[in-house]
């Protein structure tokens, strides 16, 4: 894969236009899908070799890692710009819309939480998928997160730990173990997984994470980012002791300035629990 991140690199440097953004990100987004793609099981790869299942696989991948809109297409873009370069333009589709690219997320004070539906849980088959199902509601986990996670190593007593690996952005990060519940869950999970992670050993992470989409349709199990959303939702009522403006509680403008500060702590940690940077980005999950 050296050669595919070197001849891309070249790339750049020879064709240095303002095009799909700024040289800096063209570089450091060829290279991250260079890295993808060998991770991926594509090696011994050229810049000439792109071919639409290369594509193919990294769109399902960045689906299942739930990166923001933006994100994506600044990402499709780039590999536009490769394509085009190498003569290769038909390799990938002209619309972001023939890949289920969703449209930018704008922040309106309408709930988008899905509680784990129990009966629906019951009709998924594959013990794998129903547990990442669980550590979705129950931790506010991303898909691949919950898919990735090896819960023996992740367990540190009163919380869990998430490497880099696991996480969008390579950003590790630790959630509280906050009841009962929680603790139950975390053992059965491993139990479930042993020494592993929630991907059985016969498998590869793209084929747990098509097996997960299946299982979730047949089961009828759909919206599951809604669990963050449910899992963001329930920790900021118990950090502030009120509703979020997208469950009908208080916005911005009715709190008092001691409530503006709870607010802003609770919000500043459910931020870290989901793993996000920005504040801000908790407005999507609870209202502003």
């Amino acid at each position: 894969m050296r050669d595919f991140n070197y001849e891309m690199k070249q790339l750049c440097h020879r064709n240095r236009d303002g095009s799909y953004g700024t040289q800096a990100d063209r570089e450091r987004i060829l290279d991250l899908i260079a890295n993808q793609l060998q991770e991926m099981g594509f090696r011994h790869m050229h810049a000439t070799s792109l071919k639409p299942k290369h594509v193919e696989a990294l769109v399902a991948r960045w689906h299942g890692e739930e990166i923001a809109p933006a994100t994506f297409k600044n990402r499709m873009a780039q590999l536009r710009w490769l394509a085009e370069k190498i003569g290769k333009q038909n390799v990938i589709a002209r619309s972001n819309d023939a890949y289920g690219i969703p449209e930018r997320v704008y922040v309106t004070n309408v709930s988008k939480a899905v509680e784990l539906n129990p009966t629906k849980l019951e009709s998924v088959t594959d013990p794998y998928t129903a547990m990442s199902l669980r550590l979705q509601s129950a931790f506010g986990l991303r898909r691949e997160e919950s898919i990735k996670i090896q819960p023996e190593w992740a367990d540190r007593g009163d919380t869990i730990f998430l490497k880099a690996s696991w996480a969008k952005g390579k950003r590790e990060r630790e959630i509280p173990i906050r009841n009962a519940e929680q603790r139950q869950l975390l053992d059965e999970a491993k139990q479930l997984a042993g020494t592993g992670s929630l991907i059985p050993r016969e498998r590869t992470y793209v084929e747990q994470l098509q097996r997960f989409k299946a299982q979730c349709d047949e089961a009828g199990i759909d919206h599951v980012h809604g669990h963050r959303h449910h899992y963001s939702q329930t920790r900021y009522q118990e950090l502030t002791g009120w509703a979020c403006p997208a469950q009908g509680g208080p916005t911005s403008r009715q709190l008092t300035p001691e409530q503006m500060q709870i607010d802003r702590d609770a919000r500043l940690t459910i931020r870290g629990e989901l793993g996000h940077n920005r504040e801000s980005v908790t407005s999507i999950y609870l209202g502003r």
